[in-house]
């Protein structure tokens, strides 16, 4: 009965648009990394100011879909929207990313994919160290993902784009293979994922040695 009382109060609460997520089963896309991920398509930082501004120019491939939605830095479900990671990266400017391209491209891939509900939790310039388990992003991502999924969701996949802020020194260089495996085996066993698929871009500039 309580079940049913809470999801009542959720439909009454959610926009009309979003009231489509209690029908179906949301397939969960976590982004992060830094600021590429976060986004910074169509930014640039003014000459006099230093201050960056976003151009507002949305590609057809990153454009709003009915059946993509995203969690806000409030934990609440609204239709996405570029720029994805406003609200979660807010101390810089955010602009287009490659989270709606993705959710966009598996849609169009396959049209009966489902509901598609993406976390962001992406912050530019972080390294690797940062996203250790124990420290704020690592736990922040993990609290993200578990909320979406006590939605109804289902883990689908992870976009991980982060690389640049290692290459300053050799050692991080070095290091930043091991840390890497160890964050992913620790978010996938937190997340009780094991088999989740993790999507990497690899930085040029960072070099992976055995």
């Amino acid at each position: 009965m309580l079940s049913f009382i809470a999801l009542a109060l959720l439909a009454h609460a959610l926009p009309i648009e979003c009231q489509n997520l209690l029908k179906h089963k949301l397939n969960i896309i976590i982004l992060a990394g830094q600021s590429n991920m976060a986004g910074r398509g169509g930014v640039a930082n003014e000459t006099s100011t230093g201050i960056g501004t976003w151009d507002g120019v949305v590609p057809p491939q990153c454009q709003p879909n009915p059946s993509i939605f995203r969690l806000s830095a409030d934990l609440a479900w609204v239709k996405a929207r570029e720029p994805i990671h406003a609200d979660i990266d807010a101390r810089k400017t955010d602009g287009v990313g490659p989270g709606m391209s993705f959710a966009n491209a598996v849609l169009t891939k396959d049209p009966n994919f489902g509901v598609v509900g993406l976390v962001p939790c992406a912050v530019g310039g972080t390294t690797i160290s940062q996203w250790q388990k124990g420290e704020f992003l690592y736990e922040q991502l993990v609290k993200r993902a578990e909320m979406a999924q006590q939605s109804g969701g289902v883990y689908r996949a992870m976009l991980w784009y982060q690389g640049e802020a290692d290459t300053v020194n050799e050692e991080d260089v070095e290091l930043y293979k091991g840390r890497l495996k160890t964050f992913f085996d620790d978010l996938r066993s937190d997340l009780h994922a094991p088999l989740l698929p993790i999507f990497q871009h690899q930085e040029r500039d960072l070099i992976l040695r055995k």
